[in-house]
């Protein structure tokens, strides 16, 4: 599992117009969220979910090298297959290390579930659409997490 992490200041994501999931931190007293977009890939479990939800939650990118735990941070949850892209050879990926959506669907949902269950706010996109991700990078600070 791979977890591409965004410190933010807002984001929101959009699915044929209509937002579907946004998060705004000042609204929680919060400086910062953060964006996860995750890539699962065949080997990945639950508890591979589980546990980099945990690792994320606890993750000191925050202001004063604090973690959303730390300062009730929300995360935005996107499904991002794209993240298991091979370029190693020609100019167009191989998606082969993706998992396919049957295995990757209740894995995301297993991370954002699991995020919750520590007591984040977290909102989702919509796995499969095409969605417009929009948000403010922040620092910039961008982290990728795997397992």
């Amino acid at each position: 599992m791979r977890i591409l992490v965004q410190r933010t200041t807002a984001a929101e994501v959009t699915v044929a117009g209509e937002v579907v999931g946004r998060i705004d931190p000042a609204a929680h007293g919060a400086p910062h969220g953060l964006v996860a977009l995750v890539g699962v890939t065949h080997t990945d479990t639950g508890a591979t979910a589980a546990a980099l939800a945990e690792k994320l939650w606890r993750l000191r990118v925050l202001d004063g090298e604090r973690s959303a735990a730390d300062l009730d941070a929300p995360i935005l949850v996107i499904s991002q297959f794209t993240l298991y892209a091979d370029t190693r050879k020609g100019r167009r990926p191989s998606w082969s290390m993706a998992a396919p959506g049957s295995v990757a669907e209740p894995l995301v949902a297993v991370f954002a579930d699991a995020l919750r269950g520590l007591g984040a706010t977290v909102a989702t996109g919509r796995f499969g659409a095409h969605m417009k991700v929009e948000l403010i990078n922040d620092g910039p600070v961008t982290v990728l997490l795997e397992s």
